[in-house]
């Protein structure tokens, strides 16, 4: 059965010096999940922070991140399982979810 792992953070998360978002995406290429997608969001808060927004009159660089990945529910886990000394480093809040999804059609694209 296929699950869709969800991360949200912040743009601004870092970890040694690094995005978190991207040590997260760049994490699951090398780890061999089927595919990641960031979505940087327009407006967002989580259970520890205030709203945000990308308005254009605010200078606040802060925004919502999301990654989700779709591949085999033992392939997430494992995943999630190397990333976890990292996750916990973190000092700020995130939130991680997992659940089942229906692939209803996958098409490889071309390899590079």
């Amino acid at each position: 059965m296929s699950k869709l792992l969800r991360f949200y953070l912040s743009s601004t998360d870092t970890y040694h010096h690094q995005s978190v978002y991207d040590l997260i995406a760049r994490s699951a290429k090398r780890y061999g999940i089927a595919g990641a997608t960031v979505f940087r969001g327009s407006m967002g808060f989580g259970l520890s922070s205030e709203l945000r927004s990308d308005k254009f009159w605010e200078f606040n660089i802060k925004q919502p991140i999301v990654i989700d990945m779709v591949d085999e529910e033992a392939k997430l886990k494992g995943f999630l399982d190397s990333l976890r000394p990292m996750l916990e480093e973190l000092p700020k809040g995130f939130l991680i979810t997992m659940q089942e999804v229906d692939v209803v059609m996958q098409k490889a694209g071309p390899k590079k």
